[in-house]
C-alpha cells in the first residue's frame, strides 16, 4: 500500500502541484481512507519527504567516456523535455511552492542539485580538468537554465542549446574531445 500511496503522490504532486493536492484527493484517487494514508505516512509533510526521495536518483554508471556521459545529460533532457508530462524539476518546484523557509525540502533540493554538480565534478576530474569545480557548476547552472528555458518556451531545443554551451565549456577547459566538438559546431553554424 505504501508504494500505491506513493507511486499516486509523486504523479499528482508532480503534474498539479504539492499544494494544490491534499491528502484527500491522493487517498481518493487510490480508493483508500485518510486513515490508511496517516498509517503509513503520519503527515503531508512526511509523504513530501518520501516524494521527493524517491525523485532523488543518480546517475547509473557507465562506460562511456566522461565527455560523452557529460554531453549525454542534455540529450536526457532534452527527451524529457519533448513529453507530454514535463513539468520541470520537482525540487526546484517544491522549493518554489513551499517556499525556501520548509528547511526539509531545502535540504533534499539542495542535496539532489548538489549530486549533480559533483557528478559532473567527478567526471571532470578524471578527465584532468584544472578547474572541475567550477566547470562542474556551470554545467549544473546549464541544465538549470535549460530547464527553466523549456519551461517558459515550451521549446525541447533548449536542451540542445545547453549542450552547444557545454561543449564550449569542455573546449576552453582544454579537453581534446571538447576542442573537437567546438569546432564542429563552428563549421555546423558556418553553414
Amino acid at each position: 500500500m505504501r508504494e500505491r500511496i506513493l507511486e499516486t503522490a509523486d504523479r499528482l504532486f508532480y503534474q498539479r502541484g504539492i499544494r494544490a493536492v491534499g491528502v484527500d484527493t491522493i487517498a481518493a484517487e487510490i480508493g483508500i481512507s485518510k486513515r490508511t494514508l496517516y498509517n503509513h505516512f503520519p503527515s503531508k509533510d512526511e509523504l513530501i519527504a518520501a516524494y521527493l526521495a524517491g525523485r532523488f536518483t543518480k546517475a547509473a554508471a557507465s562506460d562511456k567516456p566522461p565527455v560523452e556521459q557529460i554531453l549525454g545529460t542534455f540529450d536526457r533532457l532534452e527527451r524529457g523535455f519533448a513529453s507530454k508530462g514535463f513539468r520541470g524539476c520537482p525540487f526546484v518546484n517544491a522549493v518554489a511552492e513551499l517556499g525556501a523557509e520548509d528547511q526539509s525540502v531545502r535540504k533534499i533540493a539542495i542535496a539532489f542539485k548538489e549530486s549533480r554538480r559533483l557528478w559532473f565534478r567527478d567526471l571532470l576530474k578524471q578527465l584532468g580538468v584544472a578547474d572541475a569545480e567550477g566547470l562542474a557548476t556551470q554545467l549544473t547552472l546549464l541544465v538549470d537554465g535549460a530547464i527553466a528555458q523549456d519551461l517558459v518556451r515550451n521549446d525541447p531545443s533548449m536542451a540542445r542549446a545547453a549542450k552547444d554551451a557545454a561543449r564550449v565549456l569542455l573546449a576552453n577547459a582544454g579537453l581534446k574531445e571538447g576542442a573537437e566538438i567546438a569546432r564542429n559546431i563552428s563549421r555546423s553554424s558556418a553553414r
